[in-house]
């Protein structure tokens, strides 16, 4: 198995919370959908808007525990919020379902979100 490392985007994310956030990146299963496991490297949250904003970080455990990694984190207007700042997150799909990070928004079409991971580990 190859690592890869990729990239995924929300833009202008929902103002629902939790698993009905935006969802962001969705933990796929490997090749002959055998377990797979993915490492978050980073999130960041980019307010683009003229007024500080609120936003949230969302884990839709493909077991039923669902988690925050971050609730109502305030980003200043016009800028941006690395939530990782040097932290991993491992991320697991048992062969038939994978974990969800979702991203939601205080304020409607305010949020952008990156979420960088280094899947197939």
């Amino acid at each position: 198995m190859a690592n890869d490392f990729k990239r995924f985007q929300v833009s202008s994310a929902s103002v629902s919370t939790g698993a009905s956030g935006s969802t962001a990146y969705t933990v796929p299963a490997g090749a002959g959908s055998s377990a797979l496991e993915s490492i978050v490297i980073g999130i960041t949250l980019s307010n683009k808007t003229a007024t500080g904003i609120t936003g949230d970080v969302f884990l839709d455990g493909f077991g039923g525990t669902d988690t925050y990694i971050v609730k109502g984190a305030s980003i200043p207007a016009g800028s941006s919020l690395e939530v990782m700042a040097g932290n991993k997150l491992v991320l697991q799909n048992n062969g038939t379902t994978g974990d969800v990070i979702k991203i939601t928004s205080g304020t409607a079409t305010a949020l952008d979100a990156t979420v960088s991971v280094l899947e197939d580990v």
